[in-house]
């Protein structure tokens, strides 16, 4: 009987028989947030991963072409729900670049001290998340107690633990006092043991090093031509920064190192976002030093800055302020024009690209998250690596859900 085409399946069915698919999520402890990997493995070898997205998705571009400039800071606010501040003040780092406003040094030196705690806050989670993943459980302990802390500073200025909607066009919402500046300075001075102790749990730890060292590599040329950012790229040696490269509010103010690693694994990941705390640990001291007094919002003339509530409720000229901004028919236009301004978020370049059409809200508003890059790497980056490196690698990307389906 001659071959057939029907024998050639049949000759391949064996071979077939030793991969088998797996999910990994939507909903898995390990993926801290909706998130589905597809695996195709080899024993527990991970022959191929196909990362799946749209879980979360909310709408929240669309909703930046209905909201105004002030309003939408409610919606970034929950993209990035690990560190939400950093989200605003990327926003209207934005808008402010569109319009064309210079923030005051005081709001300047306010964000920028926001910014850092945020990169602290964000950081904490991660290496503290990818310990408890690995079975770290007391490095876990250790900076969620440190995390309370930083609510406790973010309620201080804004009245909300989490979601703070704190940023405005040309300013911030509340100014803030020497009982804020003094919660900030005892909570750097009990960071760095805490910070050390954590060193001693993990960085020489043999299980923890086995664990992430070698795995999930990423070369330089990959991070650059992949568009990977933040200490992604800087732990595979890409040596960029928006806060050095392209100085935004008060970072020109400011002595830091950027922290760089070669190694291009989840171990120098690791240890790039520890070292970059204690260098945001420094520019927060330095500024807390140095915070310039003044207004805190732009001239209300630009018809930009909503007015505070008591001078809303208790002066006529609050009340116009207030007035002159919310209402539609009396609102300040924005020019037609398109622009893209970026800030150096927790995680990486964080940007917005807005097109303004006349109006008080964005024609169309962009959003270029780190994470929904990031996660286009993991399938090169965990191919041939065990099943039990997948939760290492993952851990190691921080990816955020809602900056993936946006």
């Amino acid at each position: 009987m001659p071959f057939q085409v029907s024998d050639l399946a049949e000759l391949d069915a064996p071979e077939k028989e030793y991969l088998w698919t797996l999910n990994f999520g939507p909903q898995h402890p390990a993926t801290h947030t909706t998130l589905r990997l597809v695996l195709t493995l080899d024993g527990e070898r991970v022959v191929k991963a196909v990362p799946y997205i749209g879980y979360l998705h909310s709408g929240f571009e669309k909703l930046g072409e209905d909201l105004d400039f002030n309003q939408y800071v409610t919606i970034v606010d929950r993209m990035n729900y690990i560190s939400p501040l950093a989200n605003e003040i990327a926003w209207h780092h934005a808008v402010e670049k569109l319009l064309d406003i210079e923030l005051t040094p005081r709001c300047k030196y306010i964000r920028t001290i926001l910014a850092e705690i945020m990169r602290i806050q964000d950081h904490l989670l991660n290496v503290g998340t990818c310990a408890l993943d690995l079975g770290g459980f007391t490095a876990f302990l250790y900076f969620f107690t440190l995390r309370e802390q930083i609510y406790d500073i973010v309620e201080s200025a804004s009245g909300q633990r989490f979601h703070t909607s704190y940023t405005r066009v040309g300013g911030v919402m509340f100014d803030v006092d020497n009982a804020w500046v003094d919660k900030i300075r005892t909570f750097c001075k009990g960071f760095r043991p805490v910070h050390e102790e954590v060193h001693k749990l993990l960085t020489r730890n043999r299980i923890f090093i086995e664990r992430v060292q070698g795995v999930g590599y990423l070369s330089k040329e990959d991070a650059i031509n992949k568009g990977v950012t933040g200490p992604l790229a800087r732990a595979s040696g890409v040596l960029r920064d928006i806060r050095k490269d392209e100085p935004y509010l008060a970072y020109p103010d400011f002595d830091f190192k950027v922290v760089a690693a070669k190694s291009g694994d989840c171990y120098g990941r690791y240890l790039v976002r520890m070292a970059e705390m204690m260098e945001s640990l420094k520019i927060i001291e330095q500024a807390m030093e140095n915070i310039p007094a003044g207004p805190i919002n732009v001239d209300p003339e630009t018809k930009a800055v909503i007015p505070a509530k008591p001078a809303v409720y208790r002066s006529i000229e609050g009340l116009i302020q207030h007035f002159e901004v919310i209402m539609p028919n009396r609102q300040a236009g924005s020019p037609r024009e398109e622009i893209y301004a970026a800030t150096e978020s927790p995680n990486g370049e964080l940007g917005f690209y807005i097109a303004g059409d006349g109006s008080w809200k964005a024609y169309r508003a962009r959003c270029r998250p780190p994470s929904y890059i990031h996660f286009a790497t993991f399938p090169d980056m965990i191919k041939d690596h065990m099943l039990s490196d997948v939760v290492a690698v993952l851990g190691s990307i921080n990816i955020i859900a809602a900056e993936l389906d946006r």
